[in-house]
């Protein structure tokens, strides 16, 4: 068998907490095959400090081949810059394969670039849908999809999706969901933040909340109230709040003042699950976050009035209440009655889904 070679795109620095785990498996098979190489693309698409020795070795993964360094600008030139950039960088290292992952704006820029080159592409966490075309991430995934060769989903649903669309049965693997690899294999390793003895948190009597999509955070008297409204029906618990830069420049003007709400950096992601998997619950608008919440059984408020992952919400522990404020104080109610639903976790998120992709490249091009 001919050895294949794979280009892994990242553009941001949750895409390689997905690509960590398959990084792993590469390199997990290769020590009886050597069937695949692997070049690990990073598209500089998120400038983040924190994106330093600390984080690849968190993830026990080397750092990128290449930054292409495509930060800032609006959506358009961003999206010129990366294809542009990752025109060369596929131009001088051909691939068999790119590997993309996610919805940012490398996923898709960085699919139209190898498809325009005559190169497969294979989407990991293809055919999930919010429906709302509001969402940059949405119109990603739709032009992903619409030009991938292979498609690697999280559940059955997003698989139904891509069958509607005119995708072939052939074309799609049910693998399960990376996100969760990556929070298995470090559930152990998860390191106690310093907030935890700075503010006396106890196990399962604190609440973790995360905010930063525009619905929530740009109006900055809607931001205000939803805060207020969060942290007084709470019954006085704490509310740790690792603040997203883009948040944090609204907030500061804001002047919210209350006890039981406390700022902090954003944290690492094992100091952050670490914090998620001892509270009592997490509040966010995150989409990542549901899924980790709901394989450790944390109850999760989602402040959206969509997602596109809803079986965190038909199978898992979250609840989708949109984003009026009038919202918050029932199901914290709800919460603090007990009253919340166990949950389940969905098929195949049992830390297996990298090692099903490589097998399945393995396959396709045995």
């Amino acid at each position: 068998m001919s050895k294949i070679h794979l280009s892994i795109v990242s553009g941001a620095r949750p895409n390689f907490v997905k690509i960590a785990p398959i990084i792993h498996a590469i390199q997990n098979q290769s020590k009886d095959k050597n069937v695949i190489s692997y070049r690990l693309i990073h598209t500089g698409q998120h400038y983040d400090h924190k994106m330093s020795d600390t984080f690849f070795n968190e993830l026990n993964i080397p750092h990128p081949d290449v930054n292409l360094a495509c930060g800032g600008g609006s959506q358009a030139e961003q999206t010129a810059a990366i294809m542009i950039a990752f025109e060369k960088e596929l131009l001088a290292h051909p691939a068999d394969i790119v590997l993309v992952v996610g919805d940012v704006t490398s996923t898709m820029a960085c699919t139209i670039v190898a498809k325009k080159l005559n190169t497969k592409v294979a989407h990991v966490e293809a055919g999930i849908r919010s429906g709302d075309m509001s969402m940059p991430e949405e119109i990603n995934r739709i032009v992903t999809d619409s030009l991938a060769d292979y498609f690697f989903t999280t559940t059955v649903l997003a698989g139904l999706t891509l069958l509607r669309s005119g995708i072939k049965e052939e074309q799609i693997f049910f693998v399960g969901n990376v996100m969760i690899d990556t929070l298995l294999a470090n559930e152990s390793r998860f390191v106690v933040p310093d907030c935890v003895a700075t503010y006396n948190l106890k196990e399962k009597e604190y609440l973790v909340m995360t905010l930063h999509r525009p619905a929530n955070v740009d109006e900055g008297d809607k931001l205000k109230a939803l805060i207020q409204e969060i942290v007084s029906n709470v019954a006085g618990l704490p509310v740790i709040f690792p603040i997203h830069p883009r948040t944090a420049k609204i907030f500061e003007a804001l002047g919210i003042c209350a006890e039981n709400l406390y700022i902090i950096e954003p944290l690492g992601y094992l100091s952050f699950n670490y914090l998620v998997k001892h509270s009592k619950a997490v509040i966010t608008d995150s989409g990542g976050i549901t899924e980790e919440t709901t394989v450790m059984g944390i109850p999760c408020i989602t402040l959206r009035d969509n997602t596109e992952r809803p079986e965190t919400v038909t199978i898992g522990t979250n609840e989708l209440i949109g984003t009026r404020i009038d919202a918050i104080q029932p199901v914290l109610a709800k919460l603090f009655s007990n009253n919340w639903k166990k949950g389940g976790i969905p098929e195949k998120w049992d830390g297996r889904a990298a090692e099903r992709i490589i097998t399945c490249i393995t396959t396709l091009h045995g």
